[in-house]
């Protein structure tokens, strides 16, 4: 038997359960890796009687399995510290032989949070529902080729000409807010403060990982969002400012393509979606409703409510198209007990056409109409679940109903946020 690297990505707008996956995962794993976005991704992990919210660190961490933090994250140093505050007070010992992060990802300061929330503020109907942490500005400058990088907290003192850059185009910015520009010293200061937390991780990640794949290690990929937040092929401009498909984790963490591995998709039963931007499924019913107090649909980070809907099998298979899925994880399908009805939506209505796929503008993104095929409910309880044969017959056939929907094999069933609740079709690390 063969064993494989394993690249987890969300297959929906993120949100979708894959804390609980990548935890059931890393136990199997020998490094877990994050490959892109930042502190503004959340995860949720139960574990016994204990939950664990993680919004920067790899879930991994909670198991002990080596984590690393990539350069295609960008890295809030003092989020960090923040979250490793907390799991080392829920008894999670963190320590470099067990953290590492890229020396070369770029840092997310206080100028960038200033900048989401003044844009945010400042944009009326133009809203896009950014967390506010940000990400985007970090990203801009990461591009822009002015960023401070987490190698650069060794050298404070030779930050000068990058600094210029970075505040030549910062005060202008903050200028037209009517905003003080950057106060340089006092950033010096605070970066100071900081480099103690964060400089005992810091490590050319690429050749951990490198050296790790020459020796036969499991290396678990864990993808931030989702496909549809994917600022190329997402629902832009409703989209997260990185590359959310699993093509990213060899750029993000300096390793080839063909590391990826086994590509596996997390999948909700249903829809869900924070913040603005289409959403062609979605229930604001009693049914959204009950979906929702049903599957606890806040925001581990921002405790946003989540807006609910049928599943949509024109966007999943569109994702699992664009970044290659191998095979799913479908989770939450206990959330759908009870029901009499099920709708997944298998095309849309657009203008008098039926299309088969999302068109890309906005405004069409907006107007599509789906096209339902409804499916009879299961009366009974699918929570807790370990095994096709604990599953109603009907809970089986909708299972089934969505492979063929979105070509793609679930690998996985997740029946309950517990790990050990979850059935195993295929081994994602045995291929």
């Amino acid at each position: 038997m063969k064993l494989a690297n394993v690249t987890v990505i969300g297959g929906q707008w993120g949100d979708e359960g894959k804390g609980k996956i990548v935890d059931w995962l890393a136990s199997r794993a020998d490094v877990v890796v994050r490959f892109q976005g930042g502190h503004n991704a959340g995860h949720t992990l139960v574990v016994g009687n204990q939950t664990y919210k993680l919004s920067l660190l790899p879930s991994g961490i909670v198991g002990g399995t080596l984590s690393v933090i990539g350069n295609g994250v960008v890295l809030d140093p003092w989020a960090l510290r923040d979250e490793i505050g907390r799991l080392r007070e829920q008894g999670v010992e963190i320590g470099p032989d067990k953290l590492q992060i890229a020396d070369t990802c770029p840092l997310i300061l206080p100028f960038h949070r200033d900048l989401d929330a003044l844009r945010e503020d400042a944009s009326g109907a133009g809203k896009i529902g950014t967390t506010r942490r940000g990400i985007g500005p970090a990203y801009e400058d990461k591009v822009g080729r002015r960023a401070i990088r987490v190698c650069d907290l060794a050298h404070l003192g030779e930050l000068g000409p990058q600094l210029d850059r970075i505040c030549a185009h910062h005060d202008a910015l903050r200028a037209g807010f009517g905003q003080p520009g950057i106060d340089r010293e006092a950033l010096l200061r605070e970066l100071g403060e900081v480099a103690e937390t964060v400089l005992p991780y810091a490590r050319p990640v690429w050749k951990t990982l490198h050296e790790a794949r020459a020796r036969g290690r499991r290396i678990l990929f864990e993808g931030a969002q989702g496909v549809l937040l994917d600022v190329d092929h997402g629902t832009y401009p409703f989209v997260t400012s990185s590359n959310t498909v699993a093509g990213t984790a060899a750029a993000g963490t300096g390793l080839g393509p063909s590391a990826a591995g086994f590509v596996l998709g997390i999948v909700k039963a249903y829809t869900t979606r924070v913040g603005s931007g289409p959403f062609p499924t979605e229930l604001e019913d009693a049914v959204g409703q009950r979906l929702g107090e049903r599957g606890h649909e806040f925001g581990t980070v921002t405790g946003r409510k989540r807006r609910c809907g049928w599943f949509d099998a024109v966007l999943v298979r569109q994702s699992m198209a664009v970044a290659g899925v191998t095979g799913i994880a479908l989770t939450k399908l206990d959330v759908l007990d009870g029901l009499d009805e099920i709708r997944i939506c298998t095309g849309y209505g657009l203008r008098g056409e039926t299309l088969d796929h999302l068109p890309a503008h906005a405004a069409d993104q907006a107007a599509v109409e789906p096209i339902y095929e409804a499916m009879p409910g299961w009366p009974e309880s699918t929570a807790g679940a370990r095994s096709w044969r604990q599953l109603p017959a009907q809970a089986i056939k909708y299972i089934r109903r969505i492979e063929e929907l979105i070509a793609c094999p679930v690998a996985l069933v997740s029946t309950s946020p517990e790990r050990e609740d979850t059935i195993l079709v295929r081994d994602p690390f045995a291929h």
